[in-house]
């Protein structure tokens, strides 16, 4: 089963799927907005027995955490080959060491990636007009807004034809 670890934003959706609209889309580029909003943590890829993963995640404390959105949009990888347009958060120490922490807990999962905190807005597919593309994503303001977070999920990624389908499996702290 293919899981990853992600903080749920779904309170800010309403704010993401509006910042969304300004994106360029048809005929300036082809793009798929996302339906799902979080902050991956931890891509764990293919696990066999998510038991013990949970148990290695119900270790960790965690307080809650308050995240700001950042003034900009980004996009991955590169201005010059963009196939991800995202929105990023303030330094938040908090939410580091939360990062660090789950990656302590579960050692044995490789991870190549340096955690850049952010949510994905869209997957690019094709971009017709690149400099019209990029200039209106720099134009793009993001309000500073808000979220307090008092958990973290184990969620499962089913990959389909119209794109990954989530599926929450728990929640750390699971006191709350």
């Amino acid at each position: 089963m293919r899981l990853f670890i992600a903080l749920d934003l779904k309170e800010l959706e309403d704010y993401f799927k509006k910042i969304q609209k300004q994106i360029p889309a048809e005929p300036i580029a082809q793009i798929k907005p996302v339906s799902s909003f979080h902050l991956t943590l931890k891509f764990l890829g293919e696990i066999n027995n998510p038991d013990e993963i949970k148990k290695s995640l119900e270790k960790i404390k965690m307080q809650g955490l308050k995240l700001k959105l950042s003034p900009k949009l980004g996009v991955f990888p590169s201005e010059s080959y963009i196939k991800v347009v995202w929105v990023g958060l303030e330094e938040n120490e908090d939410l580091i060491q939360l990062q660090k922490d789950i990656q302590k807990a579960v050692p044995h999962i490789r991870d190549d990636f340096k955690f850049l905190p952010h949510l994905t807005l869209a997957r690019v597919k094709f971009i017709r007009n690149k400099e019209a593309f990029v200039k209106k994503i720099r134009s793009i303001k993001v309000d500073p807004k808000t979220v307090e977070i008092k958990k973290f999920k184990l969620i499962k990624s089913e990959l389909t034809r119209k794109g990954a389908k989530y599926t929450d499996l728990t929640s750390f702290p699971q006191s709350l």
